[in-house]
């Protein structure tokens, strides 16, 4: 099933600037891990190494936080959008 995925600013040099992908996917993690092949570099930017999602690295389905469903194994539903949104610091000195 067809699956949107929202690009981030801070992404999107592995993309070539697209910011909005569509992907062929039945889970989360399917869906993000199908973007390596086409952009490499994309997983190591996502994933630690043991497969899991880098901690600053937030993933919603919808407005709802993949960590708080089934995490990469949250199963899609067609024309869902997955946003990444990496945790950004910063604050006032």
């Amino acid at each position: 099933m067809t699956t949107t995925i929202r690009i981030p600013t801070q992404l999107r040099t592995l993309t070539q600037g697209v910011g909005e992908l569509e992907v062929e996917a039945t889970t989360v993690g399917e869906a993000l891990k199908s973007l390596e092949p086409i952009y490499p570099g994309f997983d190591e930017r996502l994933f630690d190494e043991e497969g899991k999602l880098r901690r600053f690295v937030n993933v919603f389905l919808a407005d709802e936080d993949v960590r708080f469903l089934q995490g990469l194994d949250t199963v899609l539903e067609a024309g869902q959008t997955i946003s990444i949104v990496p945790a950004v610091a910063g604050g006032a000195r």
